[in-house]
């Protein structure tokens, strides 16, 4: 029987065993999307439930019609005064992660193109922020912020927020910088130019793409926090969004938990705005740092 012959079946049974095999992969695929979208659908038709129909018809059902979802919209609206935490999620986030990427940028600039000693000891040192956990810097900057004024007050947010964001854009930038041929600066130096007009006209232009992904990112990262405006902030107009929903749920979960939901979908809504007009710059940033 000739090699052709024998090779004929065992080819044969590897075909079949590889359908088999993306058979099962896709039914896995089919499971874990199904899974993920489960929160969504739970999401989408409690929003059209008044909370009467939500507790009489179980979570799960299908809403009897769409006309709850308007008051729903507006009693959450108004019960969480999205507007004002609103507002101050979104100052908090557009000018601490603005100032953190900028920061991170100057500091990356430093790190790769300019030539000193224990800048590997620079870099592990602001990179040490992200080391601890973020709670034990909770009961210092609350006695800190007591002290000095800063307790309850926009300012001391967006401090705090700018500090923390910092190490992580750092990472990247400082990665992303250090591929940037140096004979730019060489050239740029010859020119005249000072260091300042060298990192303002040649490294942000370039860097641009990243940045502002790492911007979406911290903005996302501010937005979404909990725990720092829920000690820092006790006064109903500096609290950020998340913080509002969370008094909001404590009030009010366990009688209209369709109007808790509806709440948490329209905080939402300004994060995927921000991604949606900027997700040119977010996909060039993601496939800059991918290349390198």
């Amino acid at each position: 029987m000739s090699e052709t012959a024998i090779g004929a079946p065992a080819a044969a049974e590897r075909r079949r065993a590889g359908r088999r095999s993306n058979r099962a992969v896709f039914w896995i695929a089919v499971a874990v999307t199904l899974l993920w979208l489960f929160p969504f659908y739970y999401a989408l038709v409690t929003i059209f439930k008044t909370g009467q129909e939500y507790t009489a018809g179980g979570p799960l059902a299908l809403p009897a019609s769409t006309a709850p979802v308007v008051a729903n919209i507006l009693e959450a609206w108004r019960r969480t005064h999205m507007l004002v935490g609103m507002g101050n999620s979104l100052l908090y986030g557009v000018v601490g992660a603005g100032l953190a990427v900028f920061v991170a940028a100057l500091a990356s600039y430093g790190l790769t193109r300019l030539d000193y000693r224990g800048r590997s000891y620079w870099f592990l040192l602001i990179f040490s922020g992200t080391i601890f956990p973020f709670q034990i810097y909770l009961i210092p900057l609350f006695q800190g912020f007591a002290r000095t004024g800063l307790l309850d007050s926009r300012l001391g947010m967006i401090l705090v927020y700018t500090a923390i964001c910092v190490p992580f854009p750092t990472l990247v930038l400082k990665n992303f910088m250090s591929q940037i041929p140096r004979d730019l600066d060489e050239a740029a130096r010859m020119d005249g130019c000072s260091e300042w007009r060298i990192f303002r006209s040649i490294i942000l232009p370039n860097s641009r793409g990243p940045m502002i992904a790492v911007f979406l990112l911290q903005f996302n990262w501010i937005w979404n926090d909990l725990i720092f405006s829920m000690v820092l902030t006790l006064d109903e107009s500096k609290r950020s969004i998340m913080n509002s929903l969370m008094v909001f749920q404590g009030n009010y979960a366990g009688t209209t938990p369709n109007l808790v939901v509806t709440a948490t979908l329209l905080a939402s809504v300004p994060t995927l705005v921000i991604f949606f007009l900027l997700r040119r710059y977010f996909m060039q940033g993601l496939a800059l740092q991918t290349s390198d």
